[in-house]
């Protein structure tokens, strides 16, 4: 037995920023951003809100898709870089939030690949027999670490949530196969200095604004797109499938250029590819499920389509997982 995707959930804030909007508050323009980055508008969270509330919205609608009670789930999974707190993390409250009572839960941080690592993870517990019915929840709020002075990276990121419940199927069907990676030379691509036990919050980094994110564009991009091919082709051989056997396309939606190359490398069919990036941005770990939750609801993927979901992030990680769904 392995498992497969049963429902699936998502959720934006109410908050949309246009490029225009961003044009008010840092030196852009909507003609910059979107041409290096095919980014339109995003949602972020307004003041006040709590980023668990994100991941609670999706949880609730992927158990609702398929009548799930919070009683019938055995196992949480939240995804997330940057949770509600550094202790106890997320997942205590987005289990609160949906209801659950003694059911285990843990954080999962891996990056922008969180998702992807995640499905790879509640996948092998299934089949292994430890759980029967896991939630996967990915989930971000970037807009709380992201630097406004930084032009070339406040108007990258975006806020948001997705979720999958999986159950036990039958070999052959649902998660067909995974490929992970990491390559730790690259853990300084992306990374948040300061806030951990390494450098704790001082004066000193809130002064030197160790507390937002930082990004080296070009080392990224050369790094993503072989990273996502690499992955993708991997799990392919671990399904025993091959590109000419998906039907569809669903990487993380981190830049358009970069998704573009990956498309190119890949000679795969850029009408079979699911982009939502020009209207949600870049939501790190909600990015995938986000994307595939609007694909299933619009009737685009179906039953029985074979997907490859693939993702590069900090750490650096990348993977991929092929299903059918």
């Amino acid at each position: 037995m392995g498992s497969r995707i049963v429902s699936s959930g998502s959720y934006l804030p109410a908050r949309c920023l246009t490029n225009a909007d961003l044009e008010k508050v840092v030196d852009t323009s909507d003609e910059w951003i979107v041409r290096r980055t095919g980014i339109r508008t995003r949602y972020h969270l307004a003041e006040g809100e709590e980023p668990a509330v994100m991941g609670i919205e999706a949880g609730k609608r992927a158990l609702a898709q398929s009548d799930a009670s919070p009683e019938s789930v055995d196992l949480l999974i939240a995804a997330t870089n940057f949770p509600d707190m550094i202790c106890p993390g997320s997942a205590p409250f987005i289990a609160a939030g949906l209801g659950f009572d003694q059911t285990p839960f843990f954080d999962l941080k891996a990056g922008c690949s969180g998702f992807v690592y995640g499905l790879a993870v509640a996948d092998g517990l299934i089949s292994s027999g430890m759980y029967k019915r896991v939630l996967l929840i990915g989930h971000e709020a970037l807009s709380r670490v992201t630097d406004w002075s930084d032009r070339k990276t406040c108007v990258l990121f975006g806020d948001g949530a997705g979720a999958v419940l999986l159950e036990p199927a039958p070999a052959g069907t649902g998660v067909l196969g995974s490929a992970l990676y990491g390559d730790n030379s690259k853990a300084f691509l992306l990374h948040l200095p300061a806030g951990g036990t390494k450098s704790p919050a001082s004066h000193s980094t809130v002064d030197e604004r160790g507390h937002y994110l930082r990004m080296e564009g070009a080392g990224v991009f050369r790094s993503a797109v072989p990273m996502m091919e690499r992955a993708t082709r991997g799990a392919l051989v671990a399904a025993s499938l091959t590109l000419a056997d998906v039907d569809w396309l669903i990487p993380h939606q981190a830049n358009l250029r970069i998704i573009d190359s990956l498309i190119k490398r890949l000679k795969f069919d850029r009408e079979r590819v699911v982009v939502n990036l020009d209207r949600v941005a870049n939501t790190s770990t909600a990015s995938i499920p986000i994307a595939l939750d609007e694909a299933l609801r619009q009737g685009r993927i179906v039953a029985g389509s074979v997907v490859v979901l693939t993702a590069f992030g900090a750490g650096a990680t990348y993977g991929a997982v092929v299903i059918r769904t």
